[in-house]
C-alpha cells in the first residue's frame, strides 16, 4: 500500500506593505548586498516605464551606491522570443548583484528569467516544465531579487513561476523552481491606482482563481509520500495556505467591484492589493489546478482578441481573464471532491453557497454573477473560440500535468472537453 504524505511545506519571500512602500527599496535593497558599490538591473515594460515609477526606484536605489541599468522592453504576457531578448541585456551587460522587476506578473516573470539564466548556464528550453521544456534545475543559486507589483493580481511576487508562452508550439508554460521565488516582494497601493477597468478586472480574476484553486486543490496528505529531493513547491491544499486563501476571498467579495467601477478609491485599490499578496502566499505553496491549466491554451492559440486596456498591436487574452472563462465549469466540476469547501468559497465572495442544498452550481453561480458586473467576456466565443476548437484547446491542456495534479479529483480529456464546451457561453 502506498504511504501517504505528511509533511506539508511553506515558504514565502519578506514583505512589505502600504502605501509608500516603493519609496524604500533603496533601503532594503542596500541591505541585502555587500558589494560596495552593486550592480542592479531593473526590469521593468514601456507601460509602466510611462508612469515613471521604475525612473523613480533606480534613483532612489543609485543614491544608495549603487550602479543602475533598466531594461523596460518586458512584453505583456511573454513569450519564449521576450524572454530570449531580456536575457540577452541581462548577459551582455552584466554581471550584476541583484535585480528589481517593478510591473505587473509579466515583468515580475521576465526579470525571474534573466535572473536565472544571467546565473546559470544554459537555454530557456533547459528549464522549462516538461514535456514542453527539460524541466532542468538551476545548478547555481540565483541573485537577490526585489519584486515591486504595479498591477494586483498574478502573485507573482511571491511565487516560484515564470509564465511563458512558446510561440513555435502555441502554448503557454513555465518555469518553476523555488529559486525563482523573489527575496523581497514590496507591494505598494499606489503604484495600482493608474490600472485600467479590465486590467484590473482580468488580474482580479488571477487573484480569484488563485486563492480558489489553492482552497480546492487536493489536500497535501492525500498524495504519495514524497522523498526530500522530490518536493516541489507546490504541495497541495494545507492549514497554512488555506488561511491564506480564506482572507483573499473574503477582501474580494468586499472589494473586487468597487476598484473595477471606481479605479480611484483607494481603500478599495488596497484591498486588492492585500487580497493579491494573500492569494500569493496560498497558491504559492498549494498550487492552482483546472482553470490555470486550461487558460495557457486559450491565451497560446488566441487569434484576433484585443481586449480594452492593454496594448492593442497584437491579439491577447489576458492571463487572468484566460484563468477566469473555464472557472465556473472547473468548479462544478470539482465539487464533488470537496462540497464544503466549494460552499464555503461562494460564501466568503458573498453568495448564498453556505446551503448544502445548493450543490455543485452554488459557486458557478457567484462567479458568474460577479464576471457579469465587472464585464469579463461571456465565454471562450467572446474570445474567438469555437466549438471545432475544443479538441485543440483540451490537447493543450493536457500538457499542464504539473497542474492537473494538483486537482482535487482525476482528470481526463473527457472531463477538460466538458469544461471547455461548457464555457463558449458562461450566460
Amino acid at each position: 500500500m502506498p504511504v501517504s504524505e505528511s509533511v506539508f511545506t511553506y515558504a514565502a519571500p519578506g514583505l512589505k506593505f502600504g502605501s509608500g512602500a516603493s519609496a524604500e527599496i533603496g533601503h532594503d535593497l542596500r541591505a541585502l548586498l555587500s558589494a560596495p558599490h552593486p550592480r542592479v538591473l531593473v526590469v521593468t515594460d514601456p507601460g509602466v516605464a510611462a508612469t515613471g515609477h521604475p525612473e523613480r526606484i533606480a534613483r532612489q536605489i543609485a543614491r544608495r551606491g549603487c550602479d543602475t541599468d533598466v531594461f523596460d522592453r518586458a512584453r505583456v504576457e511573454p513569450t519564449d522570443e521576450s524572454l530570449e531578448e531580456a536575457i540577452a541585456f541581462g548577459r551582455e551587460r552584466g554581471p550584476w548583484d541583484a535585480i528589481v522587476a517593478i510591473g505587473g506578473g509579466s515583468a515580475i516573470d521576465t526579470a525571474k528569467a534573466v535572473n536565472l539564466l544571467v546565473t546559470n548556464e544554459g537555454e530557456l528550453l533547459d528549464y522549462i516544465n516538461a514535456p514542453v521544456g527539460a524541466g532542468g534545475a538551476p545548478a547555481n543559486p540565483l541573485l537577490p531579487m526585489v519584486a515591486v507589483p504595479t498591477t494586483t493580481g498574478t502573485g507573482s511576487e511571491s511565487t516560484t513561476i515564470c509564465v511563458l508562452d512558446v510561440l513555435a508550439l502555441k502554448v503557454k508554460t513555465g518555469i518553476s523552481h523555488s529559486r525563482l521565488r523573489p527575496t523581497l516582494a514590496v507591494v505598494d497601493p499606489d503604484l495600482t491606482m493608474s490600472q485600467p477597468a479590465m486590467v484590473t478586472a482580468a488580474c482580479g480574476m488571477d487573484i480569484l482563481c488563485h486563492a480558489l484553486e489553492s482552497y480546492t486543490a487536493r489536500w497535501f496528505a492525500d498524495f504519495e509520500r514524497k522523498t526530500p529531493e522530490q518536493r516541489v513547491p507546490y504541495c497541495g491544499a494545507n492549514p497554512i495556505a488555506d488561511m491564506w486563501a480564506e482572507k483573499s476571498l473574503s477582501l474580494l467579495g468586499e472589494s473586487f467591484r468597487t476598484a473595477v467601477r471606481d479605479g480611484s478609491d483607494e481603500h478599495a485599490r488596497g484591498q486588492m492589493a492585500l487580497a493579491a499578496t494573500f492569494a500569493g502566499l496560498g497558491f504559492g505553496n498549494a498550487g492552482v489546478h483546472i482553470p490555470h491549466a486550461c487558460a495557457y491554451p486559450i491565451a497560446g492559440r488566441v487569434r484576433d482578441y484585443r481586449p480594452a486596456g492593454y496594448p492593442q498591436d497584437e491579439p491577447l487574452v489576458p492571463h487572468g481573464m484566460a484563468v477566469s472563462l473555464t472557472a465556473p465549469a472547473a468548479f462544478a466540476l470539482t465539487f464533488e471532491a470537496s462540497p464544503e469547501r466549494h460552499l464555503r468559497a461562494a460564501a466568503l465572495l458573498g453568495g448564498s453557497g453556505a446551503d448544502a442544498d445548493a450543490g455543485p452550481d452554488a459557486l458557478p453561480t457567484v462567479l458568474r454573477a460577479l464576471m457579469r458586473d465587472i464585464d469579463i467576456p461571456n465565454g471562450l466565443a467572446e474570445v474567438g473560440y469555437l466549438a471545432s476548437d475544443v479538441d485543440d484547446l483540451v490537447e493543450g491542456a493536457l500538457k499542464q500535468q504539473r497542474l492537473l495534479a494538483t486537482a482535487p479529483r482525476e482528470v481526463s480529456a473527457e472531463d477538460l472537453a466538458g469544461v471547455f464546451g461548457a464555457s463558449l457561453e458562461l450566460w
